[in-house]
């Protein structure tokens, strides 16, 4: 059989479109930063977006040096530190470099830096349960139904622990994340698809009673809620649902909404924004790009995203090796759900979480790890081999 050798393809297209997303983050932080809040005045979110942008570059080379099978050998390595320093936060220790925003204690504060742990989870929880996948698949050869419920069981017990401790922080945002990863990574497991269906109507039967509970004890559900720490949950739901009502909780909301609007369809000009709206450098970003560049910008910024993850899946369907495509099928659910996920709450679509827009939104952790996520891809695709007439 002849066959085509691929190796050495550096996917440029993958690396043209970080790129121009890095390119419109900066420009837009540079236009945000006259408009930002004066606690932010001595900060110059530009200049360390492009550090972070340079160190990530530098990790995404380190990454192709080496051969993404040997993941599989530090995935417990990886994983247990990521555990580490979630039950760290969790148990507050050592309280001298836990940091807390907003009610969330999900920081650790070092001079001139600040580290967000559950954002670097999202890789070492694809790792792990990409390696556990694989491991189990070449254990298991015939599939039985057994086997395809003791993986499932394997998966569950891998993830639930980093959610559990991202979800009491609380990040509500972070906890969605991991769990469209699991549910991606779950789909292309190779478990059969009963068994798959019957956990998705146990799931549906579980939100059905909790929205029912809600809905006849509207009380009795904030009251629990507020016992158990998760008293915010109930505030972003009515400020999405009734944002002007819920002044407070639908304040951001509101705002961005009308600076969206005011956009129309070619913006109002570079730099020309009236609205002041929380947390505009990081959660509420698409804001400043719809009110500048109106609906052609924000067409174009969308078009990207579209782009690189149609980039993600040729990939992922290109890689002939299970754990090159179980990988790049969790960087998938990472990055489609927190797109969709950040657009759709700046336009009332979905509930505001707090969920930074991949490669634009300013954020140290985040940014480094978006561009680790796509270093491990490029190395997928540069160590692919594909067959002719395969």
């Amino acid at each position: 059989m002849s066959s085509k050798n691929t190796n050495n393809n550096i996917d440029y297209s993958l690396i043209l479109i970080i790129l121009l997303l890095g390119i419109i983050s900066c420009f837009t932080l540079y236009t945000i930063e006259p408009f930002l809040p004066t606690i932010y005045e001595d900060t110059n979110f530009v200049l360390q977006q492009i550090v972070w942008y340079i160190i990530g570059s530098m990790v995404i080379v380190v990454i192709m040096l080496i051969d993404y099978d040997r993941l599989r050998q530090i995935s417990w390595i990886v994983y247990g530190f990521g555990m580490i320093t979630l039950l760290m936060l969790f148990f507050n220790v050592p309280s001298s470099i836990v940091h807390e925003v907003n009610g969330a204690r999900g920081w650790f504060r070092f001079p001139g830096i600040t580290i967000q742990p559950a954002e670097f989870m999202k890789v070492f929880l694809i790792i792990m349960l990409a390696h556990i996948m694989v491991k189990h698949n070449e254990k298991f050869k015939t599939r039985t139904n057994k086997s395809d419920i003791w993986l499932l069981i394997k998966i569950v017990v891998i993830s639930v622990p980093p959610m559990g401790l991202i979800a009491v922080q609380p990040d509500l945002g972070g906890f969605l994340v991991l769990a469209a990863i699991v549910t991606c990574m779950t789909l292309v497991s190779g478990i059969r698809w009963r068994i798959l269906f019957s956990v998705l109507i146990v799931l549906l039967i579980s939100v059905g009673t909790i929205v029912i509970f809600y809905i006849r004890f509207p009380s009795a559900t904030k009251e629990l809620l507020d016992n158990v720490g998760f008293e915010h949950v109930i505030s972003r739901f009515n400020g999405w649902l009734y944002p002007e009502t819920y002044g407070d909780s639908g304040y951001q909301l509101v705002r961005a909404m009308l600076s969206i609007g005011s956009g129309q369809l070619s913006g109002k000009g570079i730099g020309d924004m009236e609205l002041n709206i929380p947390e505009r450098h990081t959660d509420m970003i698409f804001s400043a790009i719809a009110e500048q560049f109106g609906f052609v910008g924000s067409s174009l910024v969308i078009t990207l995203f579209f782009l690189l993850i149609y980039r993600l899946i040729h990939i992922g369907l290109q890689s002939n090796d299970q754990l090159g495509s179980f990988l790049v099928t969790g960087f998938i659910g990472m990055f489609t759900f927190q797109i969709f996920q950040n657009i759709g709450m700046s336009v009332q679509l979905l509930p505001i979480t707090g969920l930074p827009l991949p490669f634009i939104s300013y954020g140290g952790s985040s940014t480094l790890t978006y561009l680790i996520a796509i270093g491990i891809v490029l190395n997928i695709n540069f160590r692919t081999k594909v067959y002719m007439f395969d």
